[in-house]
């Protein structure tokens, strides 16, 4: 019988690089927006969604959008390490 294992290293075996974390420091404006989007959606769908329900949704909406606006408007330069391009 022939072993069926990974072909690579298991990965999870090392913390993260300093520059994995300033990924995701950046990126922390959106992951927090998508969860109020996620919880006002789950909110509207335990019971028949209203007009404060849909506001909410439209509102996390705009909060998500807006994130991505400004991460997305980052120079790039801002975004090596060390500053330097």
């Amino acid at each position: 019988m022939k072993h069926i294992g990974a072909a690579q290293p298991v990965v999870t075996d090392h913390e993260p690089t300093n520059a994995e974390l300033e990924a995701i420091e950046r990126e922390m404006p959106i992951i927090r927006a998508e969860l109020d989007l996620l919880d006002a959606q789950i909110t509207a769908l335990d019971r028949v969604p209203n007009e404060l329900d849909a506001r909410r949704i439209r509102r996390a909406r705009r909060k998500v959008l807006a994130a991505r606006r400004s991460l997305a408007n980052v120079p790039v330069v801002a975004l090596l390490p060390g500053g330097a391009a």
